[in-house]
């Protein structure tokens, strides 16, 4: 066997021949802890690694579910399989979780716990004992399957171009060719596809809406914008910051992409600028391709992550060797891209829809930069604290895009296409800095506003993305595709307010990437010193860790714009 091929800790609490296949299984192991004596130090420090056993157990058993069934969502097995966790295993594991939680409070009164991040742990368990409802749980999974029936729409959607039946993702590459006409018709063909299933979009988005304002009814809050804050532990900022944020995006960012976009169209030539004229080359060159296949993608990856650091490369080698990887775009695949931490083996998977674009390289760093995470904190005692908040979490995966910029040349062997490369990912940071504003303020809208009609929230979503669009892109004609565009943002129907930890995460990556390019080791150093804390300090503390500023106050921004801007200035010399 090969010695990439890792394995997981032994399990002294479950057993290693347990197989979850029904609840009466597994609750003799929950009974266990809820009734066990214990009566010293000792004895609860064993409990709550009995605890992190179980419920790593359990996190990668979903996980293994989850990843299948977003693999091939026409396979009814796997949609099955996924469904027998969400219908079967969660509402019973859910009153156990509670009294858990209670019961962990309770000895940590008695046993106090004094080693770095329990006091992070138990301020996390503290919000989920407050907030925990019983009527809730049966909320939670009818709101696991809506979600699914989203991924089972949009896994679906196929265009025909040339004679072809593509994927959605494949058909986003069109978007790059030189052959105008050629790109109006690939972005019509996919607009008019989604537009297909609005209304079906539109039904499975308003049962979500409500099931999740009742949740948060259910739980004694006006709305559930504020229950989510709560839920997501978000101790560290608050509504106000988020707006705060938004008006900083669109003062100090939106600014920078209207002068951009107004010196593309100058620079096409064209006398109008369309939507379709966003992702190709200025120069009128074909898209960069920095790699053939899946193969080649991950091979070339290895290369880059090997001149960062021998052991980031390692960690890819590993999970190759051990299959963690379905990286190409496919019919009846799950849209986007995720790492998947896997709690109890510590090798994460990577999941992803490639085709051949730069955008699909970015998307494998930052994948790698999740995974790296995954690593780091694999050998950290108890599951809490390798799961730390996500504005840590995409921190490790934004830096990766801009610390492996730096080596972008095994992708890009011309050095034109190198400086290309380079242009294009910080134009799109940039210009991503507004739609992550876009899509969180219309958030903050819709659950504020929980009793919205569908053409309320479409003329909300106009309202609102037009605060943060440049001035230049000539929609005339195409009106009927804007009050919709929200649905292809898979957050707000699987995962509703994770977005703005992209925007703080970006934010601080910039900084990450400003201290490597100034020392590399150093700056490298800080940063996997701060990965390797997981949860166990605040996002405050991990943010110092790096070596950068837990900052999205419209100064820090506009600082961090400037340095941008100057980066891409000098390519652009």
């Amino acid at each position: 066997m090969s010695n990439r091929i890792l394995k997981r800790k032994p399990r002294k609490f479950l057993g290693e021949e347990f197989v979850l296949d029904a609840w009466e299984n597994l609750k003799p192991f929950y009974d266990n802890l809820i009734f066990r004596t214990v009566d010293t130090p000792e004895n609860f420090e064993i409990w709550l690694k009995d605890r992190s056993e179980l419920e790593s157990y359990l996190s990668e058993n979903m996980a293994w579910r989850y990843i299948k069934m977003t693999c091939d969502t026409a396979n009814e097995e796997n949609q099955k399989a996924y469904q027998f966790f969400v219908q079967e295993i969660q509402p019973n594991t859910a009153v156990y979780m509670d009294n858990l939680n209670k019961k962990t409070l309770q000895l940590a009164e008695k046993f106090p716990l004094t080693a770095s991040g329990y006091d992070i742990m138990l301020r996390s368990i503290k919000k989920y004992v407050e907030i925990f409802r019983e009527e809730n749980i049966a909320l939670d999974t009818q709101i696991q399957i809506k979600q699914t029936e989203y991924q089972s729409v949009t896994g679906s959607m196929t265009i025909e171009m040339d004679g072809e039946e593509i994927t959605m993702p494949k058909a986003a590459t069109y978007l790059q060719g030189i052959n105008r006409e050629k790109r109006e018709e690939a972005w019509t063909k996919i607009s008019d596809r989604r537009l297909q299933d609005k209304d079906k979009l539109d039904e499975i988005f308003n049962a979500l809406r409500d099931l999740r304002h009742q949740e948060a009814l259910n739980a004694d809050f006006a709305n559930f914008r504020d229950y989510m804050f709560a839920a997501m532990g978000r101790f560290d900022y608050t509504p106000a910051d988020c707006f705060a944020f938004h008006d900083a995006v669109a003062e100090t960012v939106v600014p920078l992409v209207d002068i951009m976009v107004s010196e593309r169209k100058k620079s096409l030539g064209y006398e109008q600028l369309r939507p379709w004229d966003l992702k190709v080359d200025v120069a009128q060159r074909p898209g960069l391709k920095p790699f053939k296949d899946a193969n080649d993608l991950l091979d070339k990856t290895e290369i880059c992550f090997e001149k960062i650091s021998p052991e980031l490369a390692e960690y890819v080698k590993t999970m190759r060797a051990m299959g963690h990887f379905d990286l190409e775009s496919r019919k009846g695949k799950a849209p986007g891209g995720y790492n998947y931490p896997l709690e109890e083996i510590g090798v994460p998977f990577i999941f992803m829809n490639a085709t051949d674009s730069l955008r699909d390289l970015v998307t494998m760093v930052h994948e790698g930069g999740h995974a790296i995470h995954s690593f780091e904190v694999r050998n950290l005692p108890i599951n809490a604290f390798r799961n730390p908040t996500m504005e840590v979490a995409e921190l490790a995966s934004m830096s990766m895009e801009l610390i492996s910029m730096e080596h972008w040349d095994v992708y890009f062997s011309d050095e034109n296409e190198l400086k290309r490369a380079k242009i294009e990912h910080l134009e799109d940071v940039l210009s991503t800095l507004p739609w992550i504003a876009t899509v969180d303020k219309f958030q903050h809208w819709i659950y504020e506003n929980p009793t919205h009609t569908i053409e309320e929230r479409k003329a909300a979503w106009v309202k609102i993305s037009g605060e943060f669009s440049d001035n230049v892109v000539d929609y005339d004609g195409l009106e009927k595709y804007k009050g919709y565009s929200w649905q292809r943002q898979l957050h707000i129907f699987e995962v509703p307010f994770y977005y703005i930890e992209y925007g703080m995460a970006q934010l601080g990556a910039i900084s990450v990437w400003r201290n490597y390019k100034k020392d590399p080791e150093t700056g490298l150093k800080n940063y996997l010193a701060a990965l390797k804390l997981g949860y166990t300090k605040t996002i405050g503390e991990i943010y110092e860790t790096a070596g950068i500023k837990f900052d999205f106050s419209k100064a820090y921004i506009a600082e961090l714009m400037d340095f941008v801007k100057g980066e891409l200035d000098l390519l652009r010399k």
